[in-house]
């Protein structure tokens, strides 16, 4: 397992591994606890303008429309601008298996990927919520996406997915501080 990525310095709950299951096809799983409730929890990341805040900067991670109410549900559909390989490029999302406050799944319907299914689980746990990410993702190209994959997609994934794991953990923290300093709970 990754202890830091590009000196970010990571959870010790976190975990994140990406095994190939496939000819270009890899599975990326994460595991983190953070000290907030699951409703909480599931609230913030079935948002999809909350996105912004947990990708790295070099993505250009946008929404492409967030004006009026964001409603998700299954089928909700989310069209997104990002810089992959300093290319400029659309990228949308699908919502499926919607089960407030248990899961949900981001399908992609449009970006770089051939398939990825983003599968994210919330579990109540007496340390605040345990999360499960599991992404699984076929690259284009066959084997030429395969050597990509192993020269840079997979270490450009698991960054920003440890930088995710960071900026999770400083919202949780960042949350429980407002809580203490205001004496509520939720």
């Amino acid at each position: 397992m990754y202890r830091s990525c590009n000196d970010v310095l990571l959870p010790d709950s976190f975990t994140v591994d990406i095994e190939r299951v496939g000819q270009a096809t890899f599975i990326l799983r994460t595991e983190q606890v953070f000290p907030v409730p699951r409703t909480k929890a599931f609230s913030f990341f079935e948002d999809p303008r909350n996105l912004f805040a947990i990708t790295p900067d070099w993505l250009d991670f946008r929404m492409r429309r967030s004006e009026g109410s964001i409603e998700v549900a299954d089928g909700a559909e989310f069209a997104y601008h990002i810089r992959w390989f300093g290319i400029k490029m659309i990228w949308k999302s699908r919502i499926m298996n919607y089960r407030p406050p248990e899961a949900f799944t981001d399908i992609q319907i449009q970006g770089p990927y051939v398939r990825w299914e983003h599968m994210h689980r919330f579990e109540s746990v007496p340390a605040g919520t345990f999360m499960t990410d599991e992404v699984q993702y076929t690259v284009p190209f066959s084997r030429v996406g395969e050597l990509c994959h192993n020269l840079v997609i997979k270490r450009q994934l698991l960054d920003i997915f440890c930088y995710r794991a960071a900026k999770i953990n400083a919202w949780a923290d960042n949350l429980r501080s407002g809580q203490n300093r205001s004496g509520s709970s939720d």
